[in-house]
């Protein structure tokens, strides 16, 4: 494993994570003549694990949010590709571009990383809005409604870019949120990993008291695991048939590799669910602000105007670091059952004279929908929930006995209406306005700054006391540096300040998916932070930089990748961690560039274990956490396809010994199907099921990988969990004493250059090459001979 060089210790505020090494895998020395008979004669059955029969609603939720529900337009995954894999030098090490590297799940988890950081549409309707929708059944009201429909815009969506050129995305959409939510930062809960951990009554109850806002944000590292562990024990706690299906549904021949894991692409989505809003990233800003009113009020007009007011001077205004100056659009929601269409109709014509085009009207029903209904259909469950709102959420379906679905329900008529208005506000009005924002930024400071004034101006300022002062349109300022906009003292840019309008510069490229501009424009940001010491800043400058050029669809060399990609996200990760303190945003730094540079092929795979290594290292996550990253680490080795007959370059056994610490960290936390996954990998990798004339050499090894089968069995405690294995345990496995078998050495290479061939091949004592295993059988006599000889002597 790599260690944490940078200077300066990480933050004791962090989530526990279970500790992992090669001295805490317990190595008996002898195993049990009677268990090992004992395993042989068992019988096996699949139905090792109570059925239970879930609502309808419950399992909607868990098959939704993790992705595994049979795919519809409102919440299904749509492949973008994955990029080509980039030219890197012919090595034995690094194999060419004509190899295809294997990866599991590789396009789902660039597609989650894209559809993670998009616009965010905040939602502010009267009160007469919410009565309505509440008369409908819907308790949230409008967010509540409409929620769902904006993760993916119906159709194509096309976005242009700096240079003019357009490109259409299937799986473009925005994330509707309340103005007031996300202000609430990440809060890592004080608990060791010993600890026992609270359910989702607890969890709720303790830390989200009656706040709908807290609830929908995210970053909570603990909340994000008891959220996984809620869908473990779903999926273990079904028949075997139907664990199979969750566990699978919707992979590719490709993504279906031994080493993916559902549960570790879902840890990925709840990471990445309700970003924070905070001063040094503008991606959770609101873009747009949707201001609803009913055709119900008697004076909509006017309501609009103090609506309005509020959200830019009133009890609605957003604190100050964040730029009041987005988008307003404007909606009449129109009563299809009890209101005139007609004066409805002369209203909305009446708005848009007093408001301008971005106005829309969105016809619905009041009446409530139920199952009996001939057109009604069942209302979306959001897939971007916040690990604590999917916690209540699961608390509250667990609660109802019923096997029928509560719903909520929607007339066919209401769904294709919601789907038009979230179609028309993004490719009129959300992208158009954020394309000429982007443009006009670009061209206005952007652009100064990249070219020799602009960089003779950036020197002059950081080093001449007599430089022009950057801050002049603001009456703050950094007091230990006069030529500089932050605010030490509060810790922000103003919005107006132009390292605040170049962050939002780039986070629209970014969200609009222009990479290149992105990559820019944050490569411009980190040199102005740094000067500025804007630490947080500066590690979310880093943080994108290396994100985008990961995302970059012409792929890196390795060359770059070590010199360029390394840099950045050792300085994201030291900064955020040990300077800001913020370990919600350097594990998700690091747990972003390890999908990447899975994506990247070669010896990217290595770059990605790691870092993934890096992440356990760091205490980022608690043991659920610790057992999927470990996982991630065996994926990516395993991801890593050698040359030749040889196979030069692979990482087979790395893949494997990986998988067997995962086995334990599962083992702990009392997952034995988990574990008996990872130990099946452990087999694989190791041909344990290969003819019997190749056997197993390393013979510490062998005892070890035999006591974690023989724990998995046990905290079964049903049946054999290797049941094809039976003969492989005896044969290679077992005990040298139960076997009646002589000592096997190790099988070495024949391959000349092998040092330790070499010491055989001279007649050098064999040890054990991993320095795990017991003593062996011959020196042990020997020690017993000659402690004989010399009592005899005395």
């Amino acid at each position: 494993m790599t260690s944490y060089d940078d200077e300066g210790t990480p933050p004791a505020a962090q989530s526990p994570q279970l500790e992992l090494s090669e001295s805490t895998i317990s190595l008996p020395r002898i195993r049990s003549p009677e268990k090992a008979a004992d395993r042989s004669t068992r019988l096996v059955s699949d139905l090792s694990l109570p059925f239970r029969r879930s609502n309808p609603s419950l399992s909607a939720i868990f098959a939704t949010t993790s992705g595994s529900a049979p795919p519809s337009r409102s919440s299904s995954f749509i492949n973008t590709g994955t990029p080509p894999i980039p030219q890197i030098g012919q090595s034995i090490f690094s194999p060419g571009p004509q190899e295809r590297v294997i990866l599991p799940q590789s396009t789902n988890n660039r597609d989650v990383i894209l559809r993670s950081f998009v616009p965010h549409v905040a939602v502010y309707p009267s009160q007469d809005v919410e009565d309505l929708l509440a008369q409908k059944g819907y308790s949230g009201g409008l967010l509540q409604l409409i929620r769902p429909y904006g993760e993916t815009v119906q159709g194509k969506v096309t976005i242009r870019d700096n240079t003019g050129s357009s490109k259409s995305w299937e799986d473009y959409g925005i994330r509707f949120t309340k103005l007031k939510d996300g202000l609430d930062g990440p809060r890592m809960a004080d608990r060791k990993s010993t600890d026992i951990r609270p359910s989702s009554v607890d969890v709720v109850d303790r830390y989200f008291p009656a706040s709908s806002a807290r609830l929908r944000t995210g970053g909570d590292i603990p909340y994000i695991e008891d959220t996984i562990g809620k869908h473990i024990s779903y999926a273990e706690s079904q028949a075997p048939p139907a664990v199979e299906d969750y566990l699978t549904h919707g992979m590719t021949a490709e993504s279906a590799s031994p080493h993916a894991s559902p549960f570790h692409l879902l840890y990925l989505r709840r990471l990445l669910s309700g970003i924070p809003v905070t001063p040094h990233e503008t991606l959770s800003h609101p873009v747009a602000c949707v201001i609803a009113i009913s055709s119900r009020h008697p004076d909509p007009i006017e309501e609009l105007r103090q609506m309005y007011a509020n959200t830019t001077a009133g009890d609605q205004r957003l604190p100050q670091w964040v730029n009041p100056e987005y988008l307003r659009y404007y909606v009449l929601v129109h009563d299809e059952d009890h209101d005139d269409a007609q004066r409805s109709t002369t209203l909305f014509d009446q708005m848009k004279r007093h408001f301008g085009l971005h106005c829309h009207l969105l016809r619905i029903r009041s009446e409530q929908c139920v199952p009996s209904d001939d057109d009604c259909v069942r209302a979306p469950i959001c897939e971007w929930l916040s690990a604590a709102e999917e916690l209540t959420e699961i608390q509250k379906q667990e609660s109802h006995e019923t096997a029928e679905d509560p719903g909520p329900w929607l007339f066919d008529s209401d769904t294709a209406s919601i789907r038009n208005f979230v179609r028309e506000m993004v490719t009129q009005s959300i992208v158009p306005v954020m394309e000429r924002l982007r443009d006009q930024w670009n061209d206005q400071i952007a652009s100064r700054r990249r070219g020799l004034t602009g960089r003779f101006n950036s020197i002059a300022k950081k080093w001449s006391p007599f430089g022009s002062s950057r801050n002049a349109s603001s009456p703050l300022g950094n007091p230990n540096n006069p030529n500089s906009n932050y605010d030490s003292l509060q810790g922000f840019y103003r919005p107006d300040a132009p390292e605040a309008i170049m962050r939002k510069l780039a986070d629209y490229a970014f969200m609009l998916r222009d990479f290149r501009l992105a990559q820019s424009t944050y490569e411009l940001l980190r040199t102005d932070y740094s000067n500025d010491k804007a630490w947080k800043y500066y590690a979310g400058a880093n943080e994108m930089a290396a994100m985008t050029m990961l995302l970059n669809p012409s792929g890196l060399p390795a060359k770059i990748r070590a010199e360029t990609v390394d840099q950045l996200l050792e300085a994201a990760s030291y900064s955020y961690l040990a300077r800001s303190l913020s370990p919600y945003y350097c594990l998700r730094t690091l747990a972003v560039a390890v999908e990447l540079l899975m994506l990247q092929g070669g010896s990217g795979a290595d770059d990605a274990a790691r870092w993934a290594c890096r992440i356990t290292e760091l205490d980022l996550t608690g043991p659920l956490g610790h057992a999927l990253f470990a996982e991630r680490v065996a994926a990516a080795y395993a991801s890593r396809q050698g040359t030749g007959s040889k196979q030069w370059g692979a990482r087979k056994r790395k893949s494997a010994l990986w998988s067997v610490f995962a086995t334990e960290a599962w083992l702990n936390l009392d997952r034995p199907r988990q574990a008996e996954k990872n130990l099946q990998e452990v087999f694989k990798e190791y041909d344990l099921n290969a003819k019997e004339t190749e056997a197993f050499g390393f013979q510490g090894m062998r005892i070890m990988l035999a006591d974690l089968a023989d724990t998995v069995d046990m905290k079964k405690g049903d049946s054999e969990p290797f049941p094809s294995l039976d003969a492989v345990l005896a044969r290679k496995l077992g005990h040298l004493e139960v076997a009646g078998e002589e000592p096997v050495m190790e099988k070495l290479d024949a391959r000349s250059h092998r040092r330790s061939s070499n010491l055989v091949a001279g007649g050098s004592t064999m040890t054990d090459p991993l320095g795990v295993g017991p003593m062996p059988i011959e020196r042990a006599g020997r020690v017993e001979d000659d402690a004989a000889q010399e009592e005899k002597l005395s």
